[in-house]
């Protein structure tokens, strides 16, 4: 089986998911280098739209996802990655994961804690 690059002009979205509670943490967008990166190291490598480059999480944190499995969708256009998430959040915004609003009741809520404070680990303010 071949990975469907193509049909996304080169990317495939990956979801990121924690592979002990099940938990999404995040969608990132992989081209066929970031595949083969993430398969060779054994770290979640991913291509960012906005920079134009490979990245690998956690290459500023120092919070990387470490890959358990890698699965295919049904049309080889989409992964599920299972990770072990190393420190304690994959968003940038400080959030365990990036999913960490909910729309209620019209509007959008922040449901869960920070899990760490993004200027510490960044700089800045997020």
């Amino acid at each position: 089986m071949e990975l469907d690059f193509d049909k996304l002009g080169g990317l495939i979205p990956a979801v990121i998911q924690d592979h002990a509670t099940g938990r999404v943490l995040m969608l990132g967008f992989m081209n066929q280098e970031a595949f083969q990166k993430t398969v060779e190291t054994g770290y979640a490598t991913f291509f960012s739209r906005s920079r134009n480059k490979l990245w690998v999480k956690g290459e500023t944190s120092g919070h990387r996802l470490v890959v358990k499995s890698i699965q295919a969708d049904c049309d080889s256009d989409a992964l599920l990655v299972q990770v072990e998430a190393l420190g304690p959040g994959v968003c940038h915004n400080g959030y365990r994961s990036c999913f960490y609003r909910t729309f209620d009741g019209g509007h959008w809520r922040v449901t869960e804690p920070r899990a760490y404070d993004p200027g510490a680990v960044y700089g800045g303010t997020q």
